[in-house]
């Protein structure tokens, strides 16, 4: 069913607008951008409304444009912005920071003191990002930013959305309320497949004892009483050492690269698909998250050939549940140990919000 106004005439005049302002493939979806907004305008949506809106789609446009200039993996650093610089955290980030940016990955961060300030300092002012939320008592970027890698944010859950989509990785360190709502919408995001499945670290200085309580509850409690699966703990690292979790974040891309639905099955790209053999053990291994048939070798599919998608890239392919995403998270980890660290690893473009099939 068209997105339209209704109102042919009105209809062809904005179609008109939007081919004479550019030419390129996404008239379609400009088109129904401005149409949403002149809906608005018809609806009588109030001044806050619109201000609110209006805010958040620039933000989210600028954001686009700054990420878009680098095309280098980033790994984002949640954390608290009340960490002194002399507490072990604060030397911790930035030590995993420098050893990520020595290999050639960007660093993001909220832009601002403490956990965030050392993350940028470890990485230097060339690997970092900056997205900054604009608050009454912590409103400009920390030192160690460029102006033009950094984004200002007026909402939180813009800025959210520019930290989720434009990482291929999360470490998230100690810190306070933000920081435990970073992590849980991240971990709710992968756990639900509204994203991609990322490496995710919970990394804190030894003896901190941060996270282990934390932990306990949740294996505890939710766990415990049925509210996840115990797959799910699946989906994050816990480590005191900051080299292990660089090297659970590069691991992860060892072999897998990227996934896209299509034809109603979930495709995974790897560098080395697993042979007949392997592929046989893996099926029976997951046999709970298949719905029927078994993990195949396949060709790119129509809409990726199509969208020029990864097409260098090796695939399998299988009906997935489309539920037990902490077990999806395992079959990545066995088939990153069928093949050896590369000495540059292939990064997925960052995430995108619509792909072919997407079921949601």
């Amino acid at each position: 069913m068209a997105y339209d106004l209704g109102n042919e005439e009105l209809d062809q005049r904005l179609r008109d607008l939007v081919a004479d302002v550019s030419d390129n493939g996404n008239q379609d979806m400009i088109g129904e951008l401005v149409t949403t907004v002149l809906k608005l305008h018809r609806d009588g949506a109030t001044r806050g409304d619109l201000k609110m809106i209006n805010t958040a789609v620039k933000e989210m446009r600028y954001s686009n444009l700054v990420f878009s200039r680098h095309d280098e993996p980033k790994v984002t650093i949640y954390g608290s912005a009340r960490t002194d610089p002399e507490e072990p955290n604060y030397k911790l980030t930035a030590e995993f920071a420098a050893t990520m940016a020595s290999h050639g990955w960007g660093v993001i961060t909220g832009a601002g003191p403490g956990v965030m300030e050392a993350g940028n300092k470890g990485a230097g002012i060339e690997s970092s990002y900056g997205v900054n939320i604009r608050l009454p008592f912590e409103a400009s970027a920390n030192d160690y930013l460029d102006p033009d890698k950094t984004v200002n944010f007026k909402y939180f859950f813009t800025r959210k959305l520019g930290f989720v989509k434009e990482s291929h990785a999360f470490v998230i360190m100690p810190g306070g309320f933000g920081t435990l709502d970073e992590l849980f919408e991240l971990v709710t995001l992968i756990q639900t497949g509204k994203s991609d499945l990322h490496p995710v670290v919970l990394l804190e200085a030894d003896g901190t004892n941060y996270w282990p309580p934390l932990i306990d509850y949740v294996k505890n409690n939710l766990l415990g009483n049925g509210m996840i699966s115990e797959s799910d703990l699946a989906l994050f690292l816990r480590t005191t050492d900051p080299n292990e979790a660089c090297e659970h974040i590069f691991e992860f891309y060892t072999n897998y690269h990227s996934q896209r639905y299509a034809g109603g099955r979930l495709v995974l790209r790897v560098r080395k698909a697993p042979t007949d053999i392997e592929l046989e053990v893996l099926s029976e291994e997951f046999s709970d998250i298949i719905v029927e048939g078994k993990i195949e070798r396949t060709e790119a599919s129509s809409a990726e050939v199509q969208d020029g998608d990864a097409l260098d890239l090796e695939r399998i392919s299988f009906r997935f549940d489309r539920r037990h995403f902490g077990r999806l998270r395992q079959l990545i980890d066995r088939l990153n140990d069928l093949a050896s660290l590369p000495e540059t690893t292939e990064i997925p473009a960052p995430m995108s919000e619509e792909q072919a099939e997407r079921p949601w």
